[in-house]
C-alpha cells in the first residue's frame, strides 16, 4: 500500500539552476516553511538542475538536523539528460538493472540519506523490460535503499506491463483543470481500482501560461468564485484536484513563501459540487457529457 504522503507535495525542480538557483540557506528556509505548513513530502528527479539539484538540496537538508522520519523523499530515474554533468550523445531512456540501481545510489549520495521513500521511473521507454525493472526494484527494496516503487507519466497499459512482475503503488501524471485526460480516459479510474496513488505535476495547468479560449473561460469563472469563497485562484484550482476521489496529491512547484503559506487553507476547504462541475464545464467549453 502507498505511504501517507502529505496532501500537497513540494516539487523541487525549480529550487536549483532550473529555476531560482537557491543557495543552501534559502533551501533550508524553504524546507522549514514547507514543514511548518504540513508539507513533508519532497519531490525530486535525478536530472533536475542538470543532475545538481538533488545534491544542493541534500547539503541543505543534512545541516538542518531534522529527523529523517519527519520527511519523505521521492525521486525519479531513467532519463539520460544531456548536460554539463553528463556527456551523453543524445537524450534517451535507460531502464537496465545496472542503471536503475546506480541511479538510486547516486540519489542516495546526493540527498545524503540512507533510503528513498518512493522511487519513480520518470517516463516510459519503448525498450523497457518489466522483468529487468522488477529485478532492480526487488534488489533495491531488499537492500533497504528504496521503500516504495512507482511510475511517472505511464499509461494503464504501460503500468500493467510493469505490474506483471512487481508492485506499483504510485503514478505521477500531468493533471489539472486544463489537462483533463486522466479523468476522462480511464487513467484515474484504473489507479483507484489498483490502489495506485496518483500525484499530479503541473497542477495549475496552463491557466497562467496561455491566453486561449479554454483558459479565458476558466479565468472568467474563477473571477466569480474568488469573490464567492474569498480565496485566490490557485487555491481553487488545487481544491478542484483534491476533491477527486482518487485522492490525488498535487506536486506544488511554487517557491513563493506567501503562496506556500496560503495553501494551508486547503486542509479544511472543499469546493461545492456545482462549482467543481462548473470548472470542468468551462474547461471543455460545453456541457459535460
Amino acid at each position: 500500500m502507498p505511504i501517507q504522503t502529505s496532501s500537497l507535495i513540494a516539487g523541487t525542480m525549480k529550487w536549483g539552476s532550473w529555476g531560482k538557483g537557491f543557495n543552501t540557506a534559502a533551501m533550508q528556509n524553504l524546507i522549514e516553511i514547507c514543514l511548518a505548513e504540513k508539507i513533508h513530502t519532497f519531490d525530486h528527479a535525478d536530472i533536475y538542475g542538470g543532475y545538481t539539484t538533488e545534491a544542493e538540496f541534500g547539503k541543505a537538508w543534512k545541516e538542518m538536523s531534522i529527523p529523517r522520519e519527519k520527511v519523505q523523499f521521492i525521486t525519479k530515474c531513467g532519463i539520460k539528460y544531456v548536460c554539463e554533468e553528463r556527456d551523453y550523445g543524445i537524450k534517451h531512456y535507460d531502464y537496465s538493472k545496472e542503471y536503475i540501481i546506480w541511479s538510486v545510489e547516486q540519489s542516495l549520495k546526493n540527498l545524503q540519506t540512507e533510503y528513498i521513500d518512493v522511487l519513480l521511473l520518470h517516463r516510459p521507454s519503448p525498450l523497457m523490460r518489466s522483468e529487468v525493472i522488477a529485478d532492480a526494484v526487488t534488489e533495491l527494496k531488499i537492500s533497504g535503499k528504496i521503500n516504495h516503487f512507482g511510475l511517472s507519466n505511464f499509461t494503464p497499459a504501460q503500468t500493467d506491463l510493469i505490474r506483471k512482475h512487481t508492485a506499483v503503488t504510485y503514478n505521477q501524471i500531468q493533471f489539472s483543470a486544463t489537462h483533463l485526460q486522466p479523468m476522462v480516459n480511464g487513467e484515474l479510474d484504473y489507479m483507484q481500482l489498483h490502489c495506485i496513488k496518483p500525484m499530479a505535476w503541473n497542477p495549475l495547468g496552463s491557466i497562467y501560461k496561455e491566453d486561449i479560449p479554454q483558459t479565458i473561460r476558466i479565468k472568467e469563472l474563477l473571477n466569480k468564485l474568488t469573490l464567492k469563497y474569498n480565496l485566490p485562484e490557485d487555491i481553487l484550482l488545487l481544491a478542484w484536484i483534491l476533491k477527486h476521489p482518487a485522492k490525488i496529491a498535487p506536486v506544488i512547484g511554487t517557491t513563493n513563501i506567501e503562496r506556500i503559506k496560503a495553501l494551508q487553507v486547503l486542509q479544511n476547504f472543499e469546493l461545492e459540487l456545482e462549482d467543481w462541475f462548473a470548472i470542468w464545464t468551462e474547461s471543455i467549453g460545453t456541457k459535460i457529457p
